[in-house]
């Protein structure tokens, strides 16, 4: 099963489809031009149900095949959503919205989700019910648990969830996964210092909570050197440092420090929670200051199924030859997480080649991976779901 012969002749268009979201980006749920345009082209597509305003902006689209003996449904994620970045690719598609962009090539998935949906809904050869799911907000909007909080799962009945992300750096077309976790919880944390304000000629008659955040900083950093297990995975980054005095004399009494923690085991999870609150508290007590820590959970770790990820990899091997099972997992989060973690399912890179970096301005699709990535898609529900 390559690259399908359908796909390659639809490349014109599916690549015009991709353009056309690439000139009009939209972000987190705000999303009516996009969630339009693609409910569009599904009934267009001639598939059996599309469902609009699914966890605000989603867009659900049924397509039933030849036979239905089993009753299995299978669910296919894109997402839609575009970053407040302003592009400097100049392409001649390149975005007309000033300050948007789709700088991590959720226009290519969506373009390879329906490029999927209209084959399956013209050839229908698998027995069951593909669910083609295009999602708000996977930008820190968290659009995937908003749609399954909107009876994604329970109305459609899904028993499994496959979903792809572009990757820079590997070569276009082809594939990368593995089982167990395959990208990080990305939690939040503010870190609330409290001391006492005073002249910085003065120091012994304030308590310095300058001094204080700056310890509080680099102690944070023994969680991960001396509590988690040397074979796991861990990040603490603090990224902000604020005070409520901008004088080049004053000594601060409140600081504020904010970061994030990254993970990629959920008791790993925990235990950061847990000692950054211990930490922050202790040094602060050590100095005379007050800590309040507020951890707020983001995305949890995306954690690949075994037996759905062997699927995903043979439908791979089958489209690109190849499946490179040694890719390392990413310490960025992703909000398919949610569906994974609510149904087994499988989250799969594909090569976007020698591109700049996601989130960055210079970062563009590479439409050469969007006839392999529709493969993909298309032969997850003919394989997983055969009609044989």
């Amino acid at each position: 099963m390559p690259v399908k012969n359908r796909f390659a002749e639809m490349l014109p268009e599916i690549k015009a489809w991709r353009h056309d979201f690439h000139r009009h980006p939209e972000v987190m749920y705000d999303l009516p031009r996009t969630s339009a345009r693609v409910a569009e082209l599904l009934r267009g597509f001639g598939v059996d149900e599309v469902a609009e305003g699914i966890g605000r902006t989603g867009v659900v689209a049924v397509i039933r095949g030849k036979n239905d003996s089993k009753g299995r449904v299978i669910g296919l994620r894109a997402d839609m959503d575009a970053l407040p970045i302003n592009e400097i690719t100049g392409a001649e598609y390149a975005s007309q919205t000033p300050g948007k962009m789709h700088a991590c090539g959720h226009d290519g998935h969506t373009s390879m989700l329906l490029a999927a949906a209209k084959y399956l809904a013209e050839t229908r050869n698998f027995d069951g019910t593909a669910v083609m799911i295009f999602q708000p907000a996977e930008e820190g909007g968290a659009g995937a648990q908003a749609m399954i909080d909107d009876g994604l799962i329970t109305r459609w009945g899904i028993e499994e969830f496959y979903g792809l992300h572009n990757l820079p750096g590997m070569p276009v077309g082809t594939f990368g996964l593995r089982a167990g976790a395959m990208m990080a919880a990305a939690d939040q944390f503010d870190i609330h210092l409290k001391g006492k304000g005073g002249h910085a000629a003065a120091p012994h008659k304030a308590v310095d909570t300058a001094l204080v955040a700056a310890q509080v900083i680099v102690a944070l950093q023994s969680i991960v050197s001396r509590n988690v297990d040397p074979l796991k995975n861990a990040v603490v980054s603090v990224c902000v440092i604020e005070t409520d005095s901008p004088a080049y004399n004053v000594l601060p009494e409140n600081v504020r420090l904010k970061g994030t923690a990254r993970s990629l085991d959920p008791a790993v999870r925990d235990q950061l929670e847990q000692r950054i609150g211990e930490i922050a508290a202790g040094v602060a007590a050590t100095y005379g200051a007050e800590a309040r820590v507020d951890f707020h959970r983001g995305y949890p770790v995306t954690i690949n199924d075994a037996d759905a990820a062997a699927h995903a990899g043979a439908v791979a091997e089958a489209v690109a030859g190849a499946v490179d099972w040694t890719v390392e997992p990413m310490m960025a989060g992703e909000d398919f997480s949610f569906m994974l973690n609510a149904r087994p399912g499988a989250y799969i890179f594909l090569g976007n080649g020698d591109s700049a970096m996601l989130h960055h301005p210079a970062y563009d699709f590479n439409d050469e991976a969007l006839p392999v990535g529709a493969s993909w898609l298309a032969g997850m529900i003919e394989t997983r779901m055969s009609a044989a």
